[in-house]
């Protein structure tokens, strides 16, 4: 009996992982053949998988050759199904990894009845001995995981909750690493399989090579079908020899849609460290409304208007029908599900990441004032109609409450995109946000969109401009800063978008001046910092890939492609072996740092692609991209 279950897992770089789901749930898988990382029955549920963040009390499912010499991973095109392929000594193995979608992945039809994971297990030349360990720990392991054997398999018992897995009825239930696990070994020879079925919620249930394949090919069909039923369907020419990773990108944002509702997570995961071995540790399994209006922007310019309009459908339902939007107002973030509470905790009893404590589950941030995301959701809701005569959707009042908050509100102090714990400041970038909020607003105003005082809201909007002018530059430094009167130097790299956001012309001297002292002062290595000063935390972080991307972006509109597609060509060559990133790179190791995969970065990586390929003169799918003069 193989005493792979008997081993202490040990920790691997956060780039070591796929991902697969189906917009209920997500599992990370790795490329030595271990799911690290899954919550069900959906992606905010307390996991059954988290090894990721305690390798011995968080729990895995580890399926490999006993001996192999290479393992590597590839996605089954234009889906989310992964394939782990391994060498063995005297064969070859692959194990197919995926969650059933059902017959579509449209938000209209319902997620399978019940989460289930498969894992088929195929030889594919020669003999191979396999090794399977099954160590669930339910609920974060924080109760007692019991396994007790079925007709077909196991069931992992908790506290009200059951998780099973069929197939593998030859396996045995040993003590391993914090409690119970089952370990199976097992020969193959070419042509020969396995199905092993993991399904929340019941101990027996149907599993067999039939139903796994019939499921697999319904849901390969459902991923295809998504993408080649977009404006310019799998043809993403514009992208270059960057294509797959702009594909990629593209399947991983659907999977960080929420099915029923429409929301979008930021990140599938919680926790991963912005610095090894520092607390810089958040929860971004949440709806950020930022990152989401921003996902929504890149779905509309791949094509996929129904994700676009199903976000803002949500978010107007969440702030003005479900939490009473007269009486708390607009939230910066919102979780997947109405009834999962947004409080954040402490898991004192899982060590993190490498031993980055603490873990954390919810997100503290819920209660900070952000007034950026007005201006985020604004200019979503703007792009939208700017670029499409089909939205006809009435939330004329929600856009009325967004606008008259941010006209309320536009002078006070916040905490910024950076949700900096040392705040609240008057931060440049939000007022430039409250300048586009306003500025939005009066377009969709005289197109009849929103109702209100148009004079009154320009007025504001010049108000705002001027302060920000004179409040948020300096002139010996020759730079935007973050802060207003903040004259020592404080860069953020955030002040990059305001080109993008057209509140100064690219050519405007001061834009030029804030791009030069970005490359001088927060880049290393061709990657960009966020901002370098105190913010309430102790240590440091990564840089962050979005700010690259924000960087290539302000370049490109520049006319300064040489440095732009330098960056972009560099950024892109970190994407892991299957193209996806995570927060934030470490500048020296290149290491991925934060949650992974992170949605922002790769909403970084579609936007600077099309960015740089219509300051080429390629054609794109967007007829007009924000911030490029005519």
């Amino acid at each position: 009996m193989s005493d792979l279950a008997r081993r202490t897992p040990v920790y691997r770089p956060i780039e070591d992982y796929g991902i697969i789901g189906n917009m209920a749930s997500v599992a990370l898988v790795r490329l030595d053949g271990s799911i690290d990382w899954c919550c069900l029955p959906w992606m905010d549920s307390p996991s059954v998988y988290a090894a990721l963040l305690d390798a011995e009390k968080g729990g895995h499912f580890m399926v490999r050759p006993v001996r192999f010499e290479e393992s590597s991973q590839r996605y089954i095109e234009a889906t989310n199904v992964l394939v782990t392929e391994f060498v063995a000594p005297r064969g070859r193995l692959e194990v197919i990894d995926f969650m059933p979608t059902g017959p579509s992945v449209d938000r209209g039809e319902e997620p399978p009845e019940h989460a289930e994971l498969y894992r088929i297990i195929r030889c594919t030349h020669g003999t191979v001995d396999v090794d399977v360990a099954w160590a669930p720990r339910l609920d974060y392991g924080r109760c007692a995981t019991a396994i007790e054997p079925t007709s077909d398999g196991f069931v992992a018992l908790g506290e009200g909750c059951k998780f099973g897995l069929a197939g593998l009825g030859d396996g045995e239930v040993v003590d391993a690493a914090s409690g119970s696990a089952v370990a199976a070994r097992f020969s193959l020879r070419q042509g020969e399989e396995r199905v092993l079925l993991n399904r929340w919620d019941e101990a027996d249930f149907e599993n067999g090579p039939r139903r796994a394949y019939r499921k697999l090919e319904e849901t390969t069909a459902a991923w295809s079908e998504w993408m080649s039923n977009a404006e310019s369907g799998l043809a993403r020419r514009w992208a270059g020899r960057w294509e797959p990773e702009i594909r990629r990108s593209e399947l991983f944002l659907k999977l960080m849609t929420h099915r029923p509702s429409g929301a979008l997570a930021a990140a599938a995961t919680t926790s991963l460290p912005e610095t090894i071995g520092g607390v810089r540790n958040w929860d971004y399994r949440f709806t950020w409304i930022r990152d989401a209006a921003q996902i929504a922007q890149a779905f509309f310019a791949l094509g996929h208007e129904q994700e676009a309009d199903d976000f803002i459908l949500w978010a107007e339902h969440m702030a003005c029908r479900e939490e009473g939007y007269a009486e708390e107002g607009l939230q910066i973030l919102y979780p997947l599900r109405s009834d999962v509470n947004t409080a954040e905790q402490i898991l004192d009893h899982l060590e993190g990441y490498r031993r980055s404590k603490p873990v954390r589950i919810g997100n503290g941030a819920v209660d900070q004032l952000q007034i950026d995301v007005f201006g985020e959701l604004l200019n979503a809701v703007y792009e939208r109609v700017r670029l499409s005569e089909q939205f006809d959707v009435d939330i004329g009042p929600f856009l009325t409450h967004l606008m008259e908050e941010a006209a309320e509100v536009w002078h006070h102090p916040d905490f910024s995109i950076w949700e900096m714990q040392n705040g609240p400041f008057h931060i440049v970038y939000s007022k430039v946000m409250s300048w586009v909020a306003l500025h939005r607003a009066c377009w969709l105003s005289e197109r009849g969109y929103i109702e209100g005082d148009i004079g009154q809201w320009h007025g504001v909007m010049d108000e705002v401009r001027a302060q920000v002018l004179e409040h948020g530059y300096d002139e010996q430094l020759g730079s935007f800063v973050q802060r207003f009167g903040d004259y020592r130097g404080g860069l953020d790299a955030a002040n990059l978008l305001i080109p993008l956001m057209e509140f100064l012309p690219v050519d405007d001297r001061r834009v030029q001046g804030t791009i030069d002292r970005t490359l001088e002062q927060l880049v290393v290595d061709d990657l960009v910092y966020r901002y370098r000063g105190p913010d309430g935390l102790p240590g440091e972080e990564g840089t962050f890939v979005l700010c690259t991307c924000w960087l290539i972006d302000a370049l490109a509109l520049s006319d300064r492609l040489d440095e732009a597609n330098r960056i972009y060509e560099k950024l892109m060559g970190r994407t892991n072996h299957l193209g996806l990133l995570s927060e934030q790179i470490d500048p020296y190791s290149g290491d991925f740092l934060g949650n992974f995969p992170q949605a922002y970065s790769h909403v970084g990586l579609i936007n600077s692609t099309l960015y740089l390929a219509t300051c080429e003169g390629r054609e794109v799918p967007v007829p007009s991209m924000l911030g490029v003069q005519s």
